[in-house]
């Protein structure tokens, strides 16, 4: 297996292109927040199932290498892989919540299972030692829209009260058996923060021909840079303070510069060019909008279409390592993501953002945030991408 930072990121970009096929506007969710949760499903699958979840955590080496190799030496690989995948989450994840006064990171997973179901010990004890989580047994049957009431009640505090009514009415029944949230709450000051007074009313153009108005904020600073001279677009690196966390941003010279680029760009490719030593401290002239972005998915379809479907099939889901019972099939993977980015910094529950355009102070990059780019913030240590997205519309 890849380092979960590769993996983190090949995954983040597969199923930005799935969500990009059914969505216009703005796309933003935590690429390892999700991987966080997979893995605890990875926990207790087997089989097929075991070996679809694992996709996520696999490069294109990996899983064209695993096609020639004989089925019994696969099934040991598998197993090898799968703990170094736990390994690696108990790590990150200690690392992650390890406090500092200069920002608030936190990652949250946690599966509501029905109470009548027999949930393995062993099972239970290795999701609290990996993935710093537990199932909490709720009563679906008698009392579903209690129980939705009860997670996202849980949601809601674990998000600083950002993410309500994560389920709506009707969304849970007495047929659901187990449901798996993950929630994940970035709070975090710019290590160069802009001036307030510096703020003025721009246009950011959706398109040629379509603009709306935004608050952009302005500074003159000092920033890793490198220009895609390929792709005509630019990459800057924003660190957060104390330089654990850092926010990049991948904006297209051209104004509809982006979709046609999106297919050059490879996961591979953007951890090259993120690379330390791929980019320069250069002075730049930044542009970047005040902007505030929630979103939701239900990811059950996304994931099917990443090859993952038997985790969520009555039939064919295998969870017998967490449970002796048949039958047990995640029903619900939902993924809501909250994101402000201010002068101080940015408060998300998923990411943050950039760009640029023409025409620059002598001596300055420019970098000027006036049309569609993506972004994603990055753990620095691990190089996990926390959040991935897209910004296209204010």
């Amino acid at each position: 297996m890849d380092s979960l930072g590769a993996a983190s990121t090949r995954f983040g970009f597969d199923l930005f292109k799935e969500l990009k096929k059914t969505n216009d506007g703005n796309i933003f969710f935590s690429p390892v927040g999700i991987s966080a949760a997979i893995g605890m499903l990875l926990l207790g699958a087997r089989g097929a199932t075991s070996s679809q979840l694992q996709r996520a955590f696999r490069s294109v080496k990996d899983t064209e290498s695993s096609r020639n190799k004989a089925e019994e030496k696969e099934v040991r690989t598998c197993t090898e892989k799968t703990e170094e995948i736990h390994h690696q989450f108990q790590k990150l994840l200690t690392e992650i919540s390890k406090l500092t006064n200069d920002y608030e990171l936190n990652i949250a997973n946690r599966l509501f299972g029905e109470k009548t179901y027999l949930f393995l010990q062993k099972y239970l004890d290795y999701v609290e030692k990996y993935y710093h989580a537990f199932l909490e047994p709720v009563d679906f049957i008698n009392a579903a829209d209690e129980s939705r009431k009860k997670i996202n009640s849980w949601v809601e505090s674990q998000t600083n009260e950002k993410i309500k009514d994560l389920f709506p009415d009707g969304s849970l029944s007495n047929s659901t058996k187990l449901v798996l949230v993950n929630t994940v709450y970035f709070k975090g000051q710019w290590h160069k923060e802009f001036k307030k007074e510096n703020t003025k009313e721009e246009k950011f153009w959706l398109n040629k021909s379509t603009s709306k108005s935004v608050l952009m904020m302005t500074q003159r600073h000092s920033f890793s840079f490198t220009f895609l001279e390929d792709l005509q677009a630019k990459i800057l690196g924003m660190p957060y303070k104390n330089n654990d966390l850092s926010m990049f941003v991948l904006l297209p010279n051209d104004i509809d510069g982006l979709e046609k680029i999106i297919d050059k760009i490879t996961p591979e490719k953007l951890v090259e060019w993120t690379n330390p030593g791929h980019m320069e401290e250069r002075n730049v002239n930044l542009h970047l909008p005040r902007f505030e972005v929630e979103e939701s998915y239900d990811l059950e379809d996304v994931l099917a279409a990443i090859g993952m479907g038997d985790a969520f099939s009555e039939q064919k889901a295998d969870y017998s390592g967490m449970s002796p019972r048949s039958g047990l099939h995640a029903q619900k993977f939902l993924h809501r993501s909250f994101m402000v980015v201010t002068e101080e910094g940015t408060e998300a529950t998923a990411a943050t953002s950039i760009g640029f355009t023409v025409s620059s102070a002598a001596g300055y990059e420019n970098v000027h945030c006036n049309h569609p780019f993506l972004f994603f913030v990055r753990h620095n240590e691990s190089s996990s991408v926390l959040f991935f997205g897209r910004f296209s519309s204010p």
